[in-house]
């Protein structure tokens, strides 16, 4: 059963009809095939106009559907003879953050990514794609493997931003993140990542500062979550939209901004309307952009993405 947005009501009770109706005519009891075609023909012009033009709380609530593809989807997908990788080799193995050695597409690489987690047990599991330090040092740890046998390194973020109890805190979250950065800067290898979902503040950056950053169309990317922003700023959460709109944390944002690379569209109704055809076009979004990388050296590779990452918001200084 589809789990409906707020501001997809109409959409819902469309297709609540269509279903009700497609199951009266298995019964036989009527030919209903022209009014469902009408419907389904509403239904679908409905989905278009609402999807065309979304506000930026729309499309955090895009970004968070339950339903959209998570990082062990693409894994499954795209990634052959996976071999996942556990611990820090210092204090634990965190669930928030999955990743390992495999084939995509038929070159081995290392994939990293956020999970949340599918059902309540799996989020809970999962920590809701919060990573405490140990999760931010085990990426590190497989970046350097990465740097060490000179293979690819594609990320997959998904996550609302680091995990900020006491205990993370007590074990060095803000120096874990740091680090974790620093290895995304000093790798000599082709690094692409995407921001499948949540691309929330340190916590993404951290698997996030790569030779090319691709962006799913409905995806958000900011240094803090609305909430966040609006408990600070009006010491309301109430305010939650009227910071989104502030944030300017959209794919359409980023790209303008010059921020990410490239934005990768989504089925119509956002990525959890078709999986497979997401995972599909991430996949050859990614496949695309390490063949433009592949044959630049490592040293050349570390210059361009310093050059990169410099050059944001220079403009601004200038």
């Amino acid at each position: 059963m589809n789990v409906f947005l707020d501001f997809e009501q109409q959409i819902a009770e469309l297709e609540a009809k269509i279903e009700e109706l497609r199951h009266l005519a298995d019964g036989g009891e009527v030919n209903i095939a022209d009014e469902v075609t009408k419907l389904q023909t509403k239904a679908d012009r409905l989905l278009r106009q609402t999807y065309q033009d979304l506000a930026p709380w729309q499309k955090i609530q895009v970004a968070r559907h339950p339903e959209r593809p998570h990082f062990t989807d693409y894994v499954a997908r795209l990634i052959e003879d996976y071999t996942p990788f556990a611990g820090d080799r210092t204090f634990a193995d965190d669930k928030a953050i999955l990743g390992g050695l495999g084939r995509f597409r038929g070159r081995s690489c290392v994939v990293i990514g956020t999970e949340k987690g599918t059902d309540t047990e799996g989020r809970v599991a999962h920590n809701f794609g919060m990573a405490r330090p140990e999760g931010y040092r085990k990426a590190q740890r497989l970046m350097e493997l990465a740097d060490r046998f000179h293979l690819p390194v594609i990320t997959l973020v998904d996550t609302p931003g680091a995990y900020p109890g006491v205990g993370a805190e007590e074990r060095g979250q803000a120096e874990a993140i740091a680090r974790c950065i620093d290895a995304c800067l000093a790798i000599e290898v082709p690094f692409v990542a995407a921001i499948i979902g949540e691309g929330g503040s340190g916590g993404a950056i951290a698997l996030a500062a790569a030779d090319r950053v691709i962006m799913l169309e409905h995806s958000v990317y900011s240094v803090i979550s609305p909430e966040g922003c609006a408990s600070i700023l009006w010491r309301s959460a109430d305010k939650a939209q009227t910071a989104a709109d502030a944030l300017k944390l959209t794919a359409q944002d980023m790209e303008r901004m010059k921020l990410v690379d490239e934005v990768v569209r989504e089925p119509l109704g956002g990525a959890h309307r078709d999986k497979d055809s997401t995972v599909r076009a991430v996949g050859d979004a990614v496949e695309r952009t390490l063949g433009e990388l592949r044959g630049t050296g490592g040293k050349e590779l570390l210059r361009l993405r310093r050059e990169k990452y410099m050059a944001i918001g220079a403009e601004g200084l200038a």
